[in-house]
């Protein structure tokens, strides 16, 4: 699988570079700004693209900007957007033109080597990963989730973060089947059409929270 990293702190990208081709990956480009990530990300078309978010010479949000113009040339373009902090106005961003094939993960998560891993894998196969910490936020911020149980919140917040059933399932120690029931229940509360794709449904949750 190809690989591009966009990072401007030497460590990280060089850790980043050696951890993936590691496991596997063929790291294509290492960039250490922004002016030049667009046409690196459309022209060599990466199967996956590991950006951070604020790239010099500004340090505010080039990865991101250069990584949504370079999906807008290249539709569904899989881009994985690493940020310090959580910014749901970054998650909305990155959203926006719903094609799935994205993640957005706070920099502390590149410590947990398998999940890391995982997250790219998925991006790349078209999915879309977002942060815990963002999800939670989301969540807690809308009032009108009120009228889902607590056992629905939990699949909900667990959805959002790119899970399959099977996995939901896992760590709520349930049946898919229930995982299944509380998906369709939730959905019907909030007013939003089941899928059976996971970054639509995913995709779908969080329009609704941003609302």
């Amino acid at each position: 699988m190809r690989v591009l990293i966009a990072e401007d702190q030497l460590l990280l990208r060089d850790g980043l570079s050696r951890m993936l081709t590691a496991y596997g990956f063929d790291v294509v480009a290492a960039i250490d700004e922004g002016p030049q990530l667009t046409e690196a990300l459309v022209s060599l078309r990466p199967d996956v693209a590991v950006v951070d978010v604020r790239l010099p010479p500004t340090f505010t949000d080039e990865g991101l900007r250069a990584s949504i113009a370079a999906r807008a040339e290249v539709p569904g373009l899989p881009v994985l957007i690493l940020s310090q902090y959580v910014e749901r106005l970054y998650a909305r961003e990155l959203l926006s033109d719903r094609t799935g094939a994205v993640g957005y993960l706070l920099k502390d998560r590149v410590g947990d080597v398998r999940q890391f891993i995982d997250a790219i894998r998925q991006i790349a196969a078209g999915a879309t990963v977002m942060d815990p910490e963002v999800v939670a936020q989301l969540l807690h911020q809308r009032d009108t989730l009120a009228v889902l149980t607590p056992r629905e919140r939990d699949v909900l917040r667990l959805m959002a973060e790119g899970r399959s059933n099977a996995a939901i399932a896992a760590h709520m120690v349930i049946t898919e089947k229930s995982v299944s029931n509380h998906i369709n229940t939730l959905f019907a509360k909030l007013g939003l059409p089941p899928s059976n794709s996971d970054h639509r449904r995913v995709l779908a949750v969080l329009a609704y929270l941003d609302q």
